[in-house]
């Protein structure tokens, strides 16, 4: 979360309506103003209209150049804005929050049963290559009495073979590793994400009563006396760090959703029979391994790629996954101090 900043007001959904709504002003406010410009050119001819007008026109100047004025209006202007946008989309964090739980506990079902769908390819395929290997390993023998008998014909046979063999298990060893790869990823991505899941479901919980209470004890009155006294309103403090919260776990769910993809393209390119994959699949998960720091992995993304090209510490498959390990403080909270 270090560095993590709440939007602003332009970059949320609100901003689009208060553009929109402040678009709209701008050009009914100089239709107005042409359309009245003829008698405000009247009220100039006369002295005493002028004088009144421009003590007018001084005030409003006098009262838009106070910071405090000024950040009232701002504080109504948003407060509107993201009243009429929330008839339209859903904008509280909380619920945000919830929707992405949502999508979690959907994801988090979906890469179990990818998790085990490569766990039944990688046993598969680890026979074929120990069935090669030990096709390999008679064809040698066979061809080693051959060539003491003097059976020529059966030596080529049988050493072809098993150069045939040896080739295709380089291939499959090679395609086995990548699954490695992909396994250690997807299950510790898993990992994670449960634990992110219990974090927001905790968070959003804790959250929500927090929320209840401020909003009791600071009214939209209190708010704006807040905002006119310069003092920081607690209530637009609480949502901006919900909002981050929530801005935070949609990039994960983004990040997890599109690895599941990349995995399932994979999987579904792989031809175990022939001990071929296509190009595709494999080029987007280089792809992957090659791009920066990641959400849910973290820095032990690196590790994970080091560990499946070196298959230390060696992985079984017929382990059930680890369980996520929450950690003792929420890394949200800085959010809120």
């Amino acid at each position: 979360m270090e560095g993590m900043k709440p939007k602003s007001f332009w970059k949320r959904p609100e901003g689009v309506t208060g553009i929109i709504t402040l678009a709209m002003v701008l050009v009914g406010g100089g239709y107005l103003l042409y359309t009245f410009l003829p008698y405000l050119i009247s009220l100039m001819q006369n002295a005493i209209s002028a004088v009144l007008l421009f003590m007018v026109l001084g005030a409003i100047v006098y009262i838009l150049l106070d910071p405090r004025f000024r950040n009232l209006i701002w504080f109504i202007y948003r407060s509107i804005m993201r009243t009429i946008t929330s008839i339209f989309i859903q904008i509280d964090p909380i619920g945000i929050l919830n929707t992405y739980i949502e999508s979690l506990e959907k994801n988090l079902s979906k890469m179990g049963s990818q998790i085990g769908k490569l766990r039944g390819q990688m046993r598969k395929l680890k026979d074929i290559i120990d069935g090669n290997e030990k096709e390999r390993t008679n064809s040698l023998a066979m061809a080693s009495k051959a060539k003491e008998k003097g059976k020529q014909n059966i030596l080529i046979l049988k050493t072809r073979k098993a150069g045939r063999l040896q080739e295709s298990n380089l291939k499959l060893s090679d395609l086995y590793g990548k699954m490695e790869i992909l396994y250690r990823i997807l299950s510790k991505m898993y990992e994670n994400s449960e634990v992110l899941l219990e974090d927001i479901k905790d968070q959003v919980a804790v959250k929500k009563m927090e929320r209840e209470a401020i909003r009791t004890s600071h009214s939209a009155m209190r708010s704006a006396m807040n905002i006119i006294s310069g003092d920081k309103d607690k209530r637009m403090m609480f949502d901006q760090a919900m909002e981050a919260i929530a801005d935070d776990v949609s990039k994960k769910v983004g990040e997890m959703e599109r690895f599941m993809e990349l995995s399932e393209n994979f999987l579904d390119g792989v031809d175990l029979q022939n001990g071929v994959y296509e190009e595709k699949g494999l080029e987007m998960l280089e792809k992957w391994e090659k791009e920066g720091l990641s959400l849910i992995l973290g820095e032990e993304k690196n590790l994970l790629l080091t560990q499946g090209k070196s298959g230390i510490p060696p992985i079984d498959i017929e382990q059930p996954l680890p369980k996520g390990k929450k950690s003792d403080t929420n890394p949200y909270n800085s959010l809120f101090e």
